[in-house]
């Protein structure tokens, strides 16, 4: 797959087909996460693949608790806002997060990404990246989330198995599937209003209106 293709259209995925992800697929996957930049080569991080379905059953409740408290707490005047001002756009991306948590035990791959020494995020997230292009041109969708994180951490580690004491911490999960829609590339807001040149508000010097590779962009 055409590279710029690849970062075009690897954007979240939720809703899939329960068919499995072939061994030699996850391989793929995996081989291109452990291949990304390391800060100071520490490969401080560890993956954990999820396919038992009485795993999923296990942390599947504690992701849907996660979510209902995110949207009762800090999404609380968001979620209002868009409601009372018609925004479909957003109760999109909340619907569409949902139907994540009622469908977590119905993904057939999870990956869980752990961390140490790492607060910023800054070599667990690009390996993840890698993870989740290597998968887009396998034609599998996968979502980011570190909702569970969040509320759940101590929770989730203790039913993964995830040693205690040392250090470790679930830095996001990733969900794996077959797409049941099509792919394409996602709205954003252009490149020239949200990038500067040397001084915070200065021009960055072009302009994008629309995506510079492909179709157009889709909902």
């Amino acid at each position: 797959m055409d590279l710029l293709e690849a970062l075009y259209t690897t954007r979240a995925m939720r809703r899939v087909k329960p068919d499995p992800i072939p061994l030699d697929v996850q391989k793929q996957i995996m081989d291109a996460a452990v291949r990304a930049p390391s800060g100071g080569n520490a490969q401080g991080w560890r993956f954990l693949l999820v396919d038992d379905q009485q795993v999923k059953d296990r942390l599947a409740p504690l992701y849907q608790d996660a979510l209902a408290r995110l949207y009762a707490g800090h999404y609380k005047r968001q979620r209002e806002i868009a409601e009372a001002n018609g925004d479909q756009r957003s109760l999109n991306v909340m619907k569409s997060s949902q139907h994540l948590a009622d469908h977590f035990a119905d993904y057939p791959l999870l990956l869980f990404a752990f961390t140490r020494n790492d607060p910023s995020g800054g070599s667990i997230f690009p390996s993840v990246w890698s993870a989740q292009l290597a998968a887009r041109g396998h034609g599998v969708g996968t979502a980011l989330t570190t909702v569970l994180g969040l509320f759940h951490g101590a929770e989730a580690m203790k039913i993964l198995g995830v040693p205690e004491g040392k250090g470790w911490e679930l830095a996001c999960t990733v969900t794996f599937g077959y797409p049941t829609g099509r792919w394409g590339v996602a709205p954003r807001r252009p490149v020239h209003e949200v990038s500067y040149r040397n001084q915070w508000g200065e021009p960055v010097g072009f302009e994008a209106d629309e995506p510079l590779w492909g179709y157009p962009a889709s909902e």
